[in-house]
């Protein structure tokens, strides 16, 4: 009997569930759903009138601003406005920065030439924050030295 048994079990085949044809179905129904949903979304907008620029041209930017400027040599340049250069030791530095921090509304950019060094440009951001000078700007590019 055992020899029937395995002689009538040669014959059938197992049932096998394939997956991957499954997975395949279903990777391709979700890119359909989400390429449809997609394709649903327009895009809309509301008109909207942006307000415009207004320059004042009242104040005179450049009369008041103090730029102060470090050479990779230790000197300093002071300048007002428009005007020349002036060459500083930085012990020069401070009382001229105490009498700035007494006028109304004072203004100092720091600058530095291309072969400043960080640090002294540093010691001066700290002597301009002594003399409680709010307005500080940094200059992001180089200039020549004593310009």
């Amino acid at each position: 009997m055992a020899g029937t048994a395995s002689h009538l079990d040669d014959g059938k085949k197992k049932a096998r569930i394939e997956i991957i044809p499954l997975i395949d179905v279903i990777f391709f129904l979700l890119a359909t759903f989400v390429l449809f949903t997609l394709s649903l979304n327009k895009i809309s907008s509301i008109p909207v009138q942006l307000p415009a620029a207004v320059t004042d041209t009242n104040s005179k930017p450049d009369e008041d601003l103090v730029t102060l400027q470090v050479s990779d040599t230790g000197i300093y340049y002071w300048k007002v406005g428009t005007g020349s250069a002036e060459q500083l030791q930085f012990a020069d530095l401070p009382p001229r920065l105490r009498q700035l921090g007494e006028t109304p509304n004072p203004r100092v950019l720091i600058a530095g030439d291309d072969q400043a060094r960080f640090g002294p440009t540093v010691l001066v951001l700290d002597e301009v924050r002594k003399a409680k000078i709010k307005q500080v700007s940094v200059e992001t590019h180089t200039r020549p030295t004593g310009k």
